[in-house]
């Protein structure tokens, strides 16, 4: 049903400074609209990926999911209502602002609104990066999130039960973590539980070699940006990569030589006692938990 992460909208009282981060630091190109309250931002040859609205907090506003085509489309609404969830159809305009002319959405059990689409159109031009930044997306999508949510079993049992994610693993190194996926990057989605709030931890963007890592890794030094951790690679995804705090709150990991799985295997879900094999450091200052909004038990 899910193919890929198609895009990601976050609002941000702080949308100006996402234009110098991102292409500078990042290497996204800068594709917004003058005539918008909005920094729409590419990485490959989808027309945008990233939209940073005009907003009073930093929130995480939507997830866009690529469901292939109309077949797909209607399956995830079919399981949503057969799990008692509404999929509502998005009017026109909101379709056309999001570059698809079928527009879905819902909201998962910790709140966060989630779209569905297809055939989204590619851009007139070819993708440039002002620091010759090749990104990995293709059929895989866009890269991963992380959100902290406040009932991780809940969360997890509606994207593997109802959604058809796979279960990746697990890391227990001071947070569980649960990875998941939906195609053959390791994991498009994971959870960690923060009873009481939810928001986004990070985002991951995924080059191709460690050397683009490396050089960006060193513009953000030069930028004194805030770094959330240095450069080190996870054992379960096996990604070498940094984490820099973005203009938003939330972080950026920024890797390279993701695991692929395999989507014939009935592989069992890992679990791990670490988080990194080398480096990853944080801060000698800690840095507050970014984008986390704390919501009632309701």
């Amino acid at each position: 049903m899910i193919k890929s992460l198609s895009y990601v909208g976050i609002s941000s009282p702080t949308v100006e400074p996402w234009h110098q981060f991102a292409t500078e630091i990042l290497g996204l190109q800068d594709v917004s609209d003058p005539t918008e309250d909005a920094v729409r931002l590419r990485m490959d040859d989808a027309v945008w990926r990233i939209a940073v609205h005009a907003g009073e907090t930093n929130a995480l506003e939507y997830i866009g999911w690529d469901v292939g085509d109309q077949l797909g489309f209607d399956a995830v609404g079919s399981v949503l209502g057969d799990n008692g969830v509404d999929l509502h159809l998005a009017e026109s305009t909101l379709a056309a602002e999001r570059s698809v002319s079928t527009l879905g959405w819902f909201r998962d059990p910790a709140g966060f609104r989630h779209e569905i689409s297809f055939a989204r159109p590619t851009a007139d031009t070819p993708f440039e990066s002002a620091q010759g930044v090749k990104f990995v997306t293709g059929d895989n999508g866009l890269g991963h999130l992380v959100l902290m949510v406040p009932d991780m079993q809940a969360v997890s049992d509606f994207f593997l039960n109802v959604l058809g994610f796979r279960h990746s693993d697990d890391v227990e190194a001071g947070a569980h973590i649960r990875f998941m996926h939906c195609n053959p990057r390791h994991h498009t989605l994971a959870f960690t539980q923060v009873p009481g709030h939810r928001g986004m931890h990070h985002m991951m963007l995924e080059v191709d070699s460690v050397d683009t890592v490396g050089l960006a890794y060193d513009r953000a030094l030069a930028a004194k940006k805030p770094m959330a951790m240095t450069l080190g690679r996870h054992p379960n995804d096996r990604m070498t990569s940094f984490y820099v705090r973005s203009p938003s709150g939330f972080e950026i990991e920024f890797g390279s030589g993701g695991r692929l799985m395999d989507m014939q295997a009935a592989e069992p879900a890992g679990h791990y006692s670490q988080a990194s094999i080398w480096g990853h450091l944080p801060p000698e200052e800690p840095l507050r938990p970014g984008m986390l909004e704390r919501i009632s038990p309701a």
